[in-house]
């Protein structure tokens, strides 16, 4: 039992994944839970003008779902009545368990946050503490949820993967290092504005101990570290793609260098890799995109900061495997290569999708639900690259009216729902002809790269994945393994 919840009422909104992970930790110590959820039948409560007459059911505390923005009824009333709301890795951070090994102390968290590429930097992070002998688990929005790793005495180190939705309700996290990749417009209509949304993403820097890692290019990401309350001496380590500076981990010619911690840093750069650990991310071209290349520097730099040797740096990123999903070529058909990077769920995601094909060779598909999201620096930035687009999903109208405005030679077909056939049968039919009309010995390629959330049409990007390269098999066009072959670990 926990005296801290043992006996006490806790709200528990939401029956995913991580809603039930909650559920069950705080039964274990002794809480009385009381389950929310407006889809799910094995909730106590589904109706959320019930619960708030109900009075939360009594509730002394509310651990809430990512899915409830902070204007839904339930977490408005929680705060009209003074009771206290946690995320899931709130709860997770309060109920940690010392590790095995009698030190007494709780696993570290490593934890990584941005708008793109958090899936990707969580593995390279796993596998290079894996590779340096640690027991670890990557957590969090990806995998494990991080309230079951955190009461696991046997792992010593947590790679946690955290979005903005589970940052808006924690207060305590103190992680021994934190990253923020990137920052670019995303779930506006979950946060209210662009403002709101870094602030979120800045929370994982608060009381960090050893290291705050960001984008050294970035001044949005460096504002962040500034603004943040820190524990006497954590220092600021940024990433860069070109040569670092003291304080910063980069790139130098081909090689990952690390001058944000080695001992001697004022004067000499240490070897973390090269860019040949990372040739299983190589693109289209047969190049590392960029983006993977600061994926990589950024779990470099959180792994140093834990500890870990150089040496484990170059030996994890080289035994890393990138994810479904992303850029992964699922056939061939009449020449034209089918691309799934289904992950790509914005703007900013779909840019460097696009960014690794030649000018002139794409046929995209896009589309889904745009989450407030506009779409002209996107279709402004990469206009060069396409050679016809398709537009599937609920929120069509703001991806075409970018095109209209930056791309108005490019051919756009739409695929409306409500049809007998599949949608996404339809899209890839329909990129197909497209496709066709390019001249001989043009490589065309067509890149399911939406720019938009999956869950319009489909259970989840995954899915839509799937239903992609199920589409392009009934073209006859599987692979010639006759399976997924990854081309690149951008998430």
């Amino acid at each position: 039992m926990d005296a801290r919840f043992d006996g006490r009422t806790v709200l528990v909104t939401g029956l995913g994944v991580s809603g039930r992970a909650a559920a069950q930790v705080l039964r274990d110590r002794g809480a009385h839970v009381v389950t929310f959820d407006e889809r799910s039948a094995e909730a106590d409560v589904a109706d959320a003008a019930v619960l708030v007459a109900d009075g939360l059911a009594g509730a002394d505390l509310v651990v809430t779902s990512p899915g409830l923005a902070p204007s839904h009824p339930v977490l408005a009333a929680a705060r009209e009545r003074d009771v206290p709301v946690w995320s899931e890795v709130e709860l997770a951070w309060q109920v940690r368990v010392p590790r095995d090994g009698g030190d007494g102390e709780a696993a570290p968290w490593l934890a990584v946050t941005g708008t793109n590429g958090k899936t990707t930097t969580v593995g390279m992070l796993e596998s290079i503490l894996r590779t340096a002998g640690r027991r670890t688990l990557a957590v969090g929005n990806v995998g494990t949820p991080v309230v079951l790793a955190a009461v696991d005495p046997a792992l010593e180190v947590l790679a946690v993967e955290l979005s903005s939705f589970q940052l808006h309700h924690t207060h305590s996290m103190a992680a021994q290092a934190a990253a923020v990749l990137n920052v670019a417009p995303d779930h506006l209509d979950w946060h209210g504005s662009l403002e709101a949304y870094a602030a979120d993403k800045g929370r994982i820097f608060e009381r960090a101990q050893v290291a705050c890692v960001y984008d050294a290019t970035d001044p949005l990401t460096e504002h962040l570290v500034r603004e943040a309350d820190v524990q006497d001496g954590c220092v600021a380590v940024g990433f860069t793609l070109g040569s670092p500076s003291v304080g910063q981990v980069g790139l130098v010619e081909d090689v990952l260098v690390d001058r944000g911690f080695a001992r001697l840093r004022h004067t000499h750069a240490a070897e973390l890799g090269t860019l040949a650990d990372l040739a299983q991310l190589a693109g289209p071209s047969g190049a590392v995109p960029p983006h993977v290349v600061r994926n990589a520097l950024a779990a470099a730099a959180l792994a140093l900061a834990h500890g870990v040797d150089a040496v484990h740096v170059r030996d994890g990123l080289r035994a890393f495997a990138p994810g479904a999903h992303r850029i992964v070529t699922v056939g061939h058909v009449d020449g034209v290569a089918y691309v799934d990077d289904s992950k790509a769920t914005n703007a900013h995601a779909a840019s460097a999708s696009l960014a690794a094909f030649e000018p002139d060779s794409v046929v995209w598909i896009a589309g889904g639900l745009a989450k407030g999201a506009e779409f002209d620096d996107l279709v402004r930035a990469r206009e060069d690259r396409l050679r016809g687009v398709v537009l599937i999903g609920l929120d069509r109208a703001p991806l075409r009216e970018a095109l209209a405005r930056h791309a108005p030679h490019v051919p756009v077909i739409e695929v409306d729902a409500g049809e007998t056939e599949p949608v996404m049968t339809r899209a890839v039919t329909s990129a197909r002809r497209l496709a066709a009309g390019a001249p001989a010995g043009v490589p065309t390629t067509v890149l399911l790269a939406p720019a938009c959330a999956s869950m319009d049409q489909f259970a989840s990007y995954a899915a839509r994945g799937d239903a992609f390269a199920a589409a392009v098999r009934a073209l006859g066009g599987a692979d010639d393994a006759g399976r997924e072959r990854p081309q690149d670990g951008r998430p």
